[in-house]
């Protein structure tokens, strides 16, 4: 997957490499303020009891 991706990133390697991390910061960002927030009520970490 990761050699599909690089393969059809345009320009040099350098160039590549610039927008395989901004990839990676766009898709933690998205996993961050998007995704795990709708998800976060629905896990049980908040249902917590003492005996």
């Amino acid at each position: 997957m990761y050699a599909w991706i690089w393969r059809r990133l345009p320009g040099s390697t350098p160039v590549k490499a610039v927008q395989a991390v901004l990839l990676v910061v766009a898709a933690v960002a998205l996993l961050l303020f998007a995704v795990f927030p709708w998800l976060e009520p629905m896990l049980p970490f908040n249902d917590v009891t003492t005996v």
